[in-house]
């Protein structure tokens, strides 16, 4: 039964047709899109370590410029983030490998250790400041400390890729429907086997973008296949055995 859905197919330069006894590799699109992202994530984060450098230089300074201080913490703020948000998905494109645990680390949570790095010295540096009053100290130092969190939790992957993850969740689908292909939508959790699905041909579905379990990540970070598709390839399989 085929769908009735707009079925709009994204490319990233990967092949359906990929082999499931070989480690998943990004393409070369993909890792030259990746290199680049992460440039500009590693400006960004150069640029946010920069402007705490400069608060630091403020804080020297009797009495202390609160406007600026503030203006320079919310500052460093927007560059972490921003900073963050392209590294995560540059590690969409290009995931590190878990054999490495260090480097699988260091790769994945770079957007949290650099939140650390850009706050915590600033926020305890505010707190034993000398030239700022109580009240002071309170208000910068608040508005840092929350500065940190939002940071550290956009700079955390709370779900990692791993090339390991790809090669099995590739070659689940492969061993499924015999081709490295998926189905999924703007709002959905999951990617499907079939486009005719149930759960991605109701009312509120617009379309249905079509393309390989890598694309599905990094353009929706979905990881989760849909149990129906599962079941229904499982049950197809075994009938044609």
């Amino acid at each position: 039964m085929a769908t009735s859905k707009k079925i709009t197919k994204v490319s990233t330069g990967e092949s359906a047709n990929t082999s499931s006894n070989q480690p998943w590799q990004p393409t070369e699109s993909a890792q030259s899109k990746s290199n680049q992202m992460r440039i500009f994530a590693v400006i960004a984060f150069v640029i946010a370590i920069g402007l705490e450098v400069g608060a630091i230089f403020l804080l020297r300074e009797d009495p202390v410029n609160m406007t600026w201080l503030i203006v320079m913490i919310v500052a460093i703020l927007i560059f972490a983030v921003t900073g963050s948000i392209i590294w995560k998905k540059a590690n969409r494109l290009d995931p590190a490998s878990e054999k490495n645990k260090f480097k699988f680390f260091v790769q994945n949570q770079l957007g949290m250790i650099i939140a650390v790095i850009a706050f915590l010295p600033l926020i305890i540096l505010i707190f034993t400041n000398k030239n700022m009053t109580g009240k002071q100290k309170g208000i910068a130092g608040s508005i840092a400390a929350v500065a940190l969190v939002i940071a550290g939790l956009v700079g955390t992957d709370f779900n990692p890729p791993s090339v390991e993850q790809y090669t099995e969740q590739t070659a689940q689908v492969e061993n499924l429907v015999g081709v490295n292909q998926v189905f999924w939508t703007k709002s959905g959790k999951s990617y499907h086997l079939f486009s005719d699905c149930g759960y991605i041909n109701g009312k509120r579905t617009t379309g249905i973008f079509q393309g390989t379990v890598a694309e599905a990540r990094e353009l929706k970070n979905i990881t989760d296949i849909c149990d129906r598709c599962e079941n229904r390839a499982v049950k197809e399989v075994r009938s044609e055995e």
